[in-house]
């Protein structure tokens, strides 16, 4: 019995190629009680993986949150699947803004303590006494009123290249700095602000909500289905599109283009661009955001040093990298001292000032 996935990314690639069929990418997630992950993720990938669905899945005994795409003739199917799990029953997928034929390659379920690595207590808290949630219209209301703090829930690299006018874009390499960080600078805004928060699908939101009624915010509010959900109610309801530029998605197609805003700069040279890349160097592999221009003279490289070592021969390469780590925690997703216009953002606190 199959349980894990066979294929390489490039033969994957090459069967998507020949069959010529049409793949939807989606999300979703929900937090439910899950006694045996293991049991469950394994029953997921069985089925899943029959119905030739690819992505990146995470089951919790907290619940589930799922990346993936399938061939859009499996979607009904699919559907009917998550429909006979009692938790999923009616849940809401998030069907991509754009979409790609390759966004994921591989079909990944894995076991996790957490569905999200939020660094919290859930025995500290009731986690289910979470915000308001608002829709596409009540949101456009709530973020153009002066007595709302609005907060982008997501990292630096994420905001970066997209986000909603007038959002404090917290200077994060990950959800679970954000936490105390927003809650130490917004503590004075607790009593008589309404909190606005967003994200891309909204799972951050769901506990984050929380977290900050339990800390004492009054008015919390959330974004339902984040920044993929507002995208459609705007494009179906004729909806004020108030996002600018592009939505992070984390799979091989990087970002969504809602508006046509380019709110960020090449790292190497500044020109405007809002395109991520991968440093060539796979011993660096530094996430930035990278120019056509750039790249062709940078030979797709983040600096001359990493220029030097992929034009090396690949074994040499390979034993370059022999040993050495390569951390998120090291590289921190484009602010790479070396990057001389990598974003500089300034602290909530202080972008709050600047608005009054």
């Amino acid at each position: 019995m199959q349980l894990y996935n066979k294929l390489s990314a490039e033969e994957r690639a090459a069967l998507i190629d020949k069959s010529g069929e049409r793949r939807l990418t989606l999300s979703f997630y929900q937090y439910a009680k899950i006694d045996n992950p293991k049991i469950f993720r394994d029953h997921l990938f069985i089925t899943w993986n029959a119905m030739d669905v690819l992505g990146r899945i995470y089951v919790a005994h907290e619940g589930i949150n799922a990346q993936l795409s399938l061939p859009a003739n499996q979607f009904k199917a699919f559907k009917e699947h998550l429909d006979t799990i009692a938790f999923l029953k009616g849940v809401r997928l998030n069907i991509a803004v754009e979409q790609d034929n390759k966004s994921f390659l591989k079909l990944k379920i894995k076991v996790r303590h957490k569905i999200v690595a939020d660094g919290l207590n859930d025995e500290t808290f009731d986690v289910t006494d979470k915000g308001i949630h608002v829709d596409a219209n009540a949101f456009n209301a709530l973020i153009e009123d002066n007595n709302t703090v609005l907060v982008d829930m997501r990292n630096h690299y994420e905001s970066e290249i997209g986000h909603f006018k007038n959002a404090i874009t917290p200077d994060v390499d990950t959800f679970r700095e954000s936490l105390d960080i927003i809650e130490a600078d917004l503590k004075e805004y607790k009593e008589d602000k309404n909190l606005v928060m967003y994200c891309t699908g909204g799972i951050r939101c769901e506990k984050a909500s929380a977290y900050f009624k339990h800390k004492g915010f009054k008015n919390v509010y959330q974004l339902e289905g984040g920044i993929i959900e507002y995208t459609r109610q705007v494009k179906e309801q004729g909806i004020e599109n108030k996002f600018l530029g592009q939505n992070f998605v984390f799979d091989d197609r990087r970002a969504e283009r809602i508006s046509d805003d380019i709110i960020a700069n090449c790292h190497q040279c500044g020109k405007p661009f809002d395109v991520h890349t991968n440093c060539a160097n796979e011993a660096c592999h530094l996430l930035f955001i990278q120019c056509d221009e750039c790249k062709e003279e940078m030979n797709n490289c983040c600096s001359e040093t990493c220029k030097e070592i992929h034009a090396l021969p690949y074994e040499e390469q390979k034993a370059l990298r022999k040993g050495q780590g390569n951390s998120n925690d090291i590289f921190k997703k484009g602010r790479a001292d070396h990057l001389p216009y990598k974003k500089d953002l300034r602290n909530i606190f202080e972008v709050l000032k600047a608005k009054q």
